[in-house]
């Protein structure tokens, strides 16, 4: 096998139409846009969107609902997860930089500690917000809470 005896698979490859190159071809006059009409002139575009005059769905459809553009969106890590984590890597110390080395989290998610899961560690723990079972659980223990 050498470069130059490479070629496409039988039927694989197709020429393109060759549109308004005379009466000839086939397709010229009209080079396949049908008579007259917006659609057979240059320049034409359909919205998006349109709908052939029929009422759109985007205005059919009634408007609802409320994005608050300051909402601060947390990771969610619960007691349970930083308990195998502790184990796993014989740690006594769980912060953000943490988690992201070991996969929890991306470096640059905002991290609340929830209440899920039971503690049987002390540990010390630096995140971006607590619930109030979480503190109360690692506090519980001797642990120390503290907040980004």
């Amino acid at each position: 096998m050498k470069l130059h005896t490479l070629s496409p698979a039988k039927g694989s490859v197709k020429s393109n139409k060759r549109v308004g190159r005379g009466q000839g071809s086939g397709r010229g006059g009209t080079s396949t846009r049908g008579h007259k009409g917006a659609k057979s002139r240059s320049g034409y575009s359909k919205k998006v969107g349109f709908e052939g005059g029929q009422m759109p769905l985007q205005r059919r459809v009634p408007k609802f609902g409320f994005k608050n553009k300051f909402r601060v969106e947390y990771k969610p890590i619960n007691l349970d997860d930083l308990q195998k984590l502790a184990e796993k890597n014989g740690l006594t110390s769980i912060d953000v930089t943490v988690l992201a080395d070991n996969g929890v989290v991306n470096k640059s998610d905002l991290v609340k500690i929830l209440g899920r899961g039971e503690l049987t560690k002390k540990l010390d723990v630096t995140a971006h917000a607590f619930s109030e079972s979480a503190e109360k659980a690692i506090s519980a223990l001797g642990g120390t809470i503290t907040k980004l």
